[in-house]
């Protein structure tokens, strides 16, 4: 068993669905993160082992600097106390997308920053890395943030 240093309860991650293969997804899986520290660097083990399974990692790097970073913003500012963040990785013929879904409100948004600042910079980063990105509101409360990664045929 993995040893956890989180408050929540003894599994912070756990997979919600199988893989499965809709018309154009050749690929599926879902994984739950509590609202924990450790939550982002479990998400980017998630995400590496996931694409490592289907044999499609060349572009892993991007991907799990973008996962590592729509989590942590989750974190940071899409959860509340005992909320968990949905991460959804779908593999179609040509394109991985990356989906962390939380329970904010609040819409995220690219900022400038002051070169000294230690952050802010996440939605930069994941601009730059994936071929395109957004934001999707929720029935309800809370939104989706995605972004989509092109892969050669």
């Amino acid at each position: 068993m993995n040893n956890r240093q989180c408050s929540e309860p003894e599994t912070t991650a756990a997979t919600i669905g199988p893989d499965y293969a809709p018309d154009d997804i050749t690929k599926y899986r879902t994984m739950a993160f509590a609202q924990c520290e450790l939550s982002a660097s479990e998400a980017r083990v998630f995400t590496a082992e996931s694409l490592t399974l289907w044999g499609r990692t060349e572009r892993l790097d991007d991907i799990r600097v973008c996962v590592s970073e729509l989590v942590t913003n989750a974190l940071r500012h899409g959860t509340s106390a005992g909320q968990l963040i949905l991460v959804s990785l779908e593999l179609g013929a040509a394109e991985l997308l990356l989906e962390v879904h939380d329970g904010g409100d609040g819409t995220p948004v690219e900022r400038d920053v002051p070169a000294d600042s230690e952050g802010g910079r996440g939605l930069f980063l994941v601009a730059a890395l994936a071929d395109d990105w957004g934001i999707a509101a929720h029935l309800g409360s809370g939104k989706r943030v995605w972004a989509s990664f092109q892969y050669s045929v």
